[in-house]
């Protein structure tokens, strides 16, 4: 089987879980070819998983401190270059497109009538899950942005539906040191975090961003720019997470039992969604603007219970080589049967499988 794996680049979220899948399509030895869109190619970071993969524009958004811009985003996107890569991408040599959010590859299949299942958090709100900000255009984007044959769902519960738990890195655990938080805001203004921080000097704050690192910074903050594995150690070694409510870095935290405080992207229904879904399971707190009180407060809560969720790259792309691809429900039950998830969750929603 030869598959073309579609990933969206806005963001990490989708590129952590490629690099969950793409070390298990080498196991089974199945030939990949990688596309990415959504960001330029130079600011990809750590992609020696992928081979020589291609890279084109795609579709992404535009923020302006910590929102959606409407504006920017119509400004941005350059549809007739989206329409012209649809139109040239050529599937004939490909058995499968794996879609997770990207829209070329997922538009030229069905152009091309090839089968396409798509692989990402954005599929579960396809499903009755906890959903907040959700508008009108929200529901076209989910439906028409990257349509696939099959569309499976990753969250952090099931929630009743027919959903997969994340796909997840494995991190080396490392001691938790004291006072150690980290910070990922990529969509804050560089000023609005360092003001955030300053008057909480009682803890050491390690702070990842694609922006410079601001002058006269104050010893308790430090300022990184991405790197996979030095994030991976600073958050194996932390006490709690301030972040964004994106999807995979959450889960990280939670495998690790890292306390989270969210500050979701206002105006981006899916984050907003995930701010609360996270909230009514107990499992993190949040914050609508940058408050130095609220993250006072929320320094001296308690640590949460790891979450133990299965190893899900090997588990999917067995299934997606047994070609029984209509049977979703049967991987889904098999992947939460392998999952171990606190008990103050069993209550909150009935338990499907």
């Amino acid at each position: 089987m030869r598959i073309l794996y579609g990933v969206q680049g806005t963001g990490n979220g989708h590129l952590t879980r490629a690099r969950v899948i793409a070390p298990a399509f080498a196991r089974a030895g199945v030939e990949v070819d990688y596309l990415f869109s959504g960001r330029p190619r130079e600011a990809f970071f750590d992609m020696e998983a992928f081979g020589e993969f291609q890279c084109k524009r795609g579709l992404s958004f535009s923020t302006r401190k910590g929102e959606i811009s409407l504006l920017g985003t119509a400004r941005d996107n350059k549809l007739m270059t989206l329409w012209r890569d649809i139109r040239q991408l050529d599937l004939s040599g490909y058995d499968l497109v794996l879609n997770d959010f990207e829209p070329i590859s997922a538009w030229a299949a069905k152009r091309q009538g090839k089968p396409c299942i798509g692989i990402s958090h954005q599929n579960a709100f396809n499903h009755p899950v906890p959903i907040t900000g959700d508008r009108w255009h929200n529901r076209l984007i989910m439906k028409h942005f990257a349509p696939t044959s099959v569309a499976l769902g990753c969250h952090w519960h099931h929630f009743g539906c027919d959903l997969l738990p994340p796909f997840i890195e494995a991190i080396e655990p490392a001691p938790t040191e004291s006072g150690k938080v980290l910070v990922y805001l990529p969509f804050e203004e560089v000023g609005d975090i360092v003001n955030l921080l300053r008057p909480l000097t009682g803890h050491r704050f390690v702070i990842y961003h694609g922006s410079p690192a601001p002058e006269a910074l104050p010893e308790h903050l430090s300022w990184n720019g991405f790197c996979r594995q030095g994030f991976q150690r600073d958050l194996a070694s932390c006490c709690g997470v301030i972040c964004s409510a994106g999807f995979e870095l959450v889960s990280e935290a939670l495998v690790l039992g890292k306390k989270l405080l969210l500050k979701p992207l206002q105006g981006q229904f899916e984050q907003l969604s995930n701010a609360l879904a996270l909230e009514l399971l107990g499992a993190a707190e949040s914050m609508k603007t940058l408050c130095p009180d609220r993250v006072a407060h929320w320094l001296d809560s308690p640590a949460i219970e790891p979450i133990q969720y299965p190893q899900m790259g090997d588990t999917l792309v067995t299934w997606l080589l047994a070609r029984q691809w209509d049977d979703v429900s049967g991987l889904c039950q098999q992947a939460w049967a392998e999952a171990r998830l606190p008990e103050a969750w069993q209550h909150k929603w009935a338990y499907a499988y």
